[in-house]
């Protein structure tokens, strides 16, 4: 079976339905990314609302534009990791700390518990859970401005 053979559709309710050839149809199918942080557009599985895999899509890209326009929108309102582009501030050095920064979404502040919230996931990318569970993804320290990667010394 490939991409093209398929269709993706929403419901009456707004969830996911694949059809495979045949006119076999799956109800309520939910698209999960193997490597959201490393490779975020290959490696997508679409399961089944009994946990079972049904279909392993191997670059999004390959998809027809329908479907891939539908599967980003469900992945995107599932997956809520904002990508810290600077901090501005931190109210202090010793945890727990307010921070304000600046993400893809827009200028937050939140609260970091402690030095063990912020995980190294491979050279240079971090991901700092917040008090709430809220994660903010770092993709590349090196890309952060002077005065951020000091502010973020002093917590690694």
């Amino acid at each position: 079976m490939t991409a093209m053979d398929l269709q993706i559709s929403r419901n009456a309710f707004g969830r996911l339905e694949l059809t495979v050839p045949g006119g076999v149809t799956s109800h309520e199918v939910t698209p999960i990314r193997a490597s959201p942080i490393a490779a975020p557009e290959r490696g997508i599985s679409l399961m089944g609302s009994d946990g079972h895999e049904l279909l392993w899509i191997e670059r999004l890209a390959d998809m027809p534009e329908q479907a891939r326009t539908l599967i980003e929108e469900e992945l995107a309102s599932r997956e809520f990791v904002p990508e810290i582009k600077s901090l501005r501030s931190v109210t202090s050095f010793a945890t727990p700390s307010t921070w304000q920064v600046e993400t893809d979404r827009g200028d937050t502040s939140f609260v970091l518990k402690g030095e063990e919230d912020i995980r190294r996931l491979g050279g240079s990318t971090l991901l700092i859970a917040d008090s709430h569970g809220v994660q903010f993804l770092i993709r590349d320290l090196a890309k952060l401005d002077k005065h951020s990667r000091r502010l973020l010394d002093r917590f690694l």
